[in-house]
């Protein structure tokens, strides 16, 4: 290949890279030949046959991880349905359950159709979704046609419900009919001319009378769901026995539903597969998820007892584990676009990228267009050879305004209290701390603690060091070290710098080796 350097690519070979960029900041079912593994057997472990919970914030991989199963499954003609549940945001109990009920039925209708059917030789439709043919033989159209028929009922019949009042009076009507039959008759003798003859006659009545019973009874859609849950746990069975094999369900962003309906549709479908050999998966946002309720009866699933946990999330303090992964999802790009990591950009801005990533994929890979968008757009981009680490300081400042919308769009009723706390932070770190790195007490609990968790989970916080002790604390206090994303530092930097105040300066010691540089200590 022809060594390229950024200041004489041309602009479609620019433009290619950066549509890619663009393409992979979103998982989707064509993409899954691009998944990159944060760490070694994730993959395996989610199409075990295990109850799994995938963990990770906004961007780490979680639906990358998932489809990735999905494509997997679905070449071993793994009866497999995957429902995004962003979808269903903003329903309520129960229509969201029976909405995710169809949508779940409807995907295992659709996995029939295609994958459990189509032959191998058919590579229009392997080839383009999966990039190879299935190893296994189609199965037996006429068993999958019952199957299918099945579904279709069953679909039919939910989307009767959801067009039902919860709460609805209804009248059920018995007609009751009774019959009685009298019969009468009689016969005579005649004689005339020497010719006898017999005469006889009968008459029959039928008398009909009816009585009609009326009773009225409140139509509840929640009686439904539970008086019909065995007919899914049949079929569910019914799937598992067509494949000889496990069946498994891929329910993501269980995050987008609300709170307090979370557990309840986790425990539906928990009840339907178990037992049986139908095996959940469901991608979500840890503390804005709630996926078990302690009570009498208990609701949802309890980790370790009824679901494992895989967690996505690699941090800063894993830097090595980091490097490795995002370094790949680097060199897998860059040999997609039929180009060469060096030749773009070097050791320093890649490590620097990492960090201001807070070592979130999809945000690495945006930083990493808006550096190159920024390269390019310069006066002087003729005469540089490829991306600077101000390159990538410059591209981290212009990330920092979408990722506070969707603090916004995805916090929802938490909004205020989220951005309230997010701005007390940074109001610590710019002006008082003056520093991007900040320290809080590992004994820190109630609302400031979940804002804490909740700011991680949307990457706007990252945490770089679990462990941390000071002198000035011998009492055998512990701390927990936290970064400022660094697209607010930045978006800060241009700002004051626009408006002629002095930058906040940032410590290039705390950076290269991310560890904590605290001047001030704050734990509550």
């Amino acid at each position: 290949m022809v060594k390229k350097e950024i200041s004489q690519l041309d602009s479609s070979d620019v433009d290619k890279l950066l549509v890619m960029c663009e393409e992979v900041m979103r998982a989707t079912p064509t993409a899954t030949h691009r998944f990159v593994e944060p760490a070694a057997g994730v993959l395996a472990l989610a199409m075990a046959k295990q109850h799994h919970i995938v963990f990770g914030r906004r961007g780490s991989g979680k639906s990358s991880l998932l489809r990735k199963t999905v494509a997997n499954l679905t070449l071993d003609r793994r009866p497999v349905a995957f429902v995004d549940l962003e979808t269903f945001k903003g329903h309520t109990y129960p229509d969201v359950l029976i909405r995710v009920l169809i949508s779940t039925l409807k995907s295992f209708a659709k996995w029939i159709d295609e994958a459990a059917t189509t032959p191998a030789s058919k590579t229009t439709f392997w080839d383009k979704l999966f990039g190879k043919k299935p190893t296994r033989q189609p199965f037996n159209k006429a068993a999958t046609e019952k199957v299918r028929q099945e579904l279709n009922g069953l679909v039919h019949e939910l989307e009767k419900q959801l067009l039902e009042h919860e709460g609805s009076q209804k009248q059920l009507k018995e007609t009751h009919s009774s019959e009685s039959t009298d019969t009468a008759g009689g016969s005579a003798g005649i004689d005339v001319k020497g010719v006898k003859a017999n005469l006889s006659a009968s008459t029959s009545g039928k008398t009909a009378g009816s009585s009609e019973l009326t009773s009225a009874y409140v139509h509840q859609k929640v009686e439904y769901l539970h008086q019909h849950i065995m007919k899914y746990k049949e079929l569910f069975s019914s799937l598992s026995s067509l494949s000889s094999g496990p069946c498994f369900l891929v329910l993501d962003d269980l995050y987008h539903i609300r709170r307090a309906d979370q557990a309840q549709v986790i425990d539906y479908f928990h009840r339907i597969v178990k037992g049986s050999d139908t095996w959940l998966k469901v991608g979500t946002i840890k503390h804005r998820s709630v996926w078990y309720i302690h009570g009498d009866p208990p609701i949802g699933m309890k980790e370790n007892d009824d679901i494992k946990e895989i967690n996505l999330d690699v941090s800063l303090e894993e830097f090595e584990t980091l490097r490795r992964f995002l370094r790949k999802v680097l060199d897998d790009l860059m040999s997609d676009a039929k180009l060469r990591t060096s030749d773009v950009i070097g050791k320093g801005p890649i490590e620097r990228l990492i960090i201001a990533s807070g070592g979130v994929a999809r945000d690495f890979i945006g930083i990493l267009s808006k550096a190159i968008s920024k390269a390019r757009n310069k006066a002087d981009s003729k005469r540089r050879k490829k991306l600077t680490t101000e390159d990538v300081n410059n591209g981290t400042g212009d990330y920092f305004p979408s990722k506070l919308a969707e603090l916004k769009r995805d916090s929802a009723d938490e909004s205020e209290y989220l951005t309230a706390a997010f701005d007390h932070l940074r109001d610590f770190c710019l002006n008082d701390a003056k520093s991007n790195v900040f320290l809080v007490d590992q004994a820190l609990e109630g609302s400031r603690r979940d804002a804490i968790n909740q700011l991680v989970d949307l990457r706007l916080i990252h945490p770089v060091k679990s462990r941390v002790t000071l002198k000035a604390h011998s009492q055998g206090r512990l701390f927990e070290a936290y970064m400022l994303d660094k697209s607010v530092f930045r978006c800060a930097q241009s700002e004051g710098h626009q408006a002629g105040r002095s930058r906040p300066k940032q410590r290039s010691r705390c950076d290269a080796k991310v560890w904590p540089c605290v001047l001030r200590v704050r734990s509550s």
